[in-house]
């Protein structure tokens, strides 16, 4: 326990160099320092001679030794960023990434003209994925499923605080939808349990396995999806997935099977890695 008050800077500088000394990212500080302050980084900025009140201090110090047994700073601030919004976490559901807001980012490119769509969200977690597109595409109909109860719940907080109308249905994959869809997407469990050894500490003790890990090398959740898949899509819909880096011909392989006559590509993401999957029906 820290005895003296210091001011944002020295308490910066204090936790950073203890952060970096256990092995920890000295970054993580600022974001705390902000999380507690709801200041932005400009304004921390301009109170770095200030006296970090006693209480703040008590607050970052207690943050900061849980940060260093594991704990992510997003469930420790509880919200992170995605897609330019706000979102609520806990341990109930995942950190959202960036590399999912390329997913996002696809299904809004392939339908920039389209004002009404009938959309699935599969496996929603906090709601990231299907309220980001719901914010851009207000007049699109969104259905959230998850097989978490407790997932469903911080999704359709997320939906009340960000104002936008949404149904959340819990449900395991494709079996809570009713009639069919223009776009379902779903960024599903695709790790393999021999994958855990290569997985940061923080993951794997406090977010939730059953949304990261999935048998059969990884690929059960896309086989299972094809299977319940054909009349869960328009005549002219699509299916859009997040995958891991290293499955996209598996995967595709699974749906040009199953859809011989559907158009099945991937996409790499910013960092050149083939990442997501898109299932492209042109009538049947």
């Amino acid at each position: 326990m820290i005895k003296q008050q210091l001011t944002y800077f020295q308490a910066q500088q204090y936790f950073q160099k203890l952060v970096s000394s256990r092995g920890g990212e000295p970054p993580a500080v600022t974001e705390l320092l902000l999380g507690i302050t709801g200041w932005t980084p400009i304004e921390l900025l301009r109170q770095q001679r200030e006296l970090l009140p006693l209480s703040q201090q008590q607050q970052l110090e207690g943050m900061i030794q849980r940060y260093l047994t594991g704990w992510p700073v997003q469930y420790l601030l509880g919200h992170a960023a995605f897609f330019g919004h706000d979102f609520l976490v806990d341990p109930t559901v995942l950190i959202p990434r960036p590399e999912t807001e390329e997913l996002v980012e696809w299904v809004l490119a392939d339908f920039s003209q389209q004002t009404m769509l009938k959309v699935a969200d599969i496996g929603t977690g906090s709601g990231a994925i299907g309220i980001s597109l719901k914010l851009e595409r207000p007049n699109w109909q969104l259905l959230l499923t998850d097989l978490s109860s407790a997932a469903l719940q911080t999704a359709q907080k997320n939906a009340d605080r960000l104002q936008v109308k949404i149904s959340a249905v819990s449900g395991d994959l494709l079996a809570p939808l009713t009639g069919k869809y223009d776009v379902i997407v779903s960024n599903p469990p695709y790790i393999a349990a021999d994958e855990r050894p290569l997985m940061d500490r923080s993951v794997l003790e406090h977010e939730p396995a059953v949304a990261l890990f999935a048998a059969e090398n990884g690929l059960q959740i896309y086989r299972l999806l094809a299977e319940q898949l054909a009349d869960k899509l328009t005549a002219t819909g699509s299916l859009y997935l997040e995958i891991g880096f290293r499955q996209a011909a598996a995967v595709k392989k699974i749906f040009q099977s199953r859809f011989p006559m559907a158009q099945v590509s991937s996409k790499k993401d910013i960092a050149g890695k083939d990442r997501m999957v898109r299932v492209r029906f042109t009538g049947r």
